[in-house]
């Protein structure tokens, strides 16, 4: 983490607030970090936000804005970018090629893909990185950790599928909540006391298969399912309803080929320029 003692987040939007929030929870120091965002009216206490891109040398700079916004900030920012600047980038669908060819003096590019958990420090954290050494990749993953789990992906080609599962999952699960809070309204139960148990309840299970997951012998998710479901009860038949003809596991398959499917777009409409 000693290697990038001074970043700079250009654009500061949810999902780099996010981090950035993570970051200081993590205990890492204000101080190293400036925020160039002309939206934004504040920041925690202790960074520095700008309106306009600073001078100066910085350890990394962080890119934050949307992906359709890259062209509009690439060259005023690219001067910023040397052989002693490490390039985050954390937006969707823009390749290592798309950055290199805005960004041609970097120090090293890292395409980062976390969610909006970072901010609590439970973010899986999808990372690929081009020119640096393991040293540099060492201290990328020390970064990360105080975001949640850094996982460095085998090849580029991933970060589409990886997208659709570690950065536009959460938003299903949310919606997965929604909707048992919905249906248990529906028998009955007050909305907001179905909202409460509903959250109550993924939190608890997801915490029970995270240290599932961690057991000797694991135990995986599914198998947790089946657990929980007596021979003729009433799970069983609640999952019977989501198991025929693999309903919920088909609307999810599809949900993450659509997102996986824009981000390939995305990263189309990127290499255009």
């Amino acid at each position: 983490m000693d290697r990038f003692q001074n970043i700079l987040l250009v654009g500061c939007g949810n999902m780099a607030g996010a981090m950035l929030q993570g970051w200081l929870a993590g205990g890492i120091p204000a101080s190293r970090f400036t925020v160039v965002d002309p939206w934004r009216s504040d920041v925690p206490e202790g960074v520095m936000l700008l309106r306009d891109l600073p001078g100066g040398r910085f350890d990394a700079v962080m890119l934050g804005v949307k992906p359709q916004g890259l062209d509009d900030v690439a060259p005023s920012l690219a001067p910023l970018v040397g052989g002693g600047t490490a390039l985050f980038s954390i937006l969707a669908g823009v390749e290592f090629d798309s950055l290199a060819g805005r960004f041609p003096q970097a120090g090293g590019i890292v395409r980062i893909m976390p969610n909006l958990a970072a901010a609590i420090g439970k973010s899986p954290i999808a990372l690929a990185a081009r020119g640096l050494d393991e040293a540099g990749r060492a201290a990328v993953t020390a970064l990360m950790e105080p975001l949640g789990t850094p996982e460095w992906l085998a090849d580029e080609s991933l970060f589409d599928a990886v997208t659709a599962l570690a950065g536009c999952g959460p938003a299903f699960v949310y919606r997965f909540i929604d909707a048992l809070a919905a249906g248990a309204a529906g028998l009955g139960l007050d909305e907001g006391q179905s909202q409460r148990l509903a959250l109550a309840m993924v939190e608890g299970a997801a915490q029970l298969a995270a240290a599932q997951a961690e057991a000797r012998p694991p135990v995986s998710p599914g198998e947790l399912a089946d657990r929980v479901a007596s021979p003729g009860g009433s799970t069983r038949a609640g999952l019977n309803v989501l198991d025929a003809e693999a309903a919920l596991a088909g609307v999810v398959a599809a949900a993450m080929r659509a997102s996986r499917d824009r981000n390939a777009e995305m990263a189309a409409e990127a290499r255009k320029g």
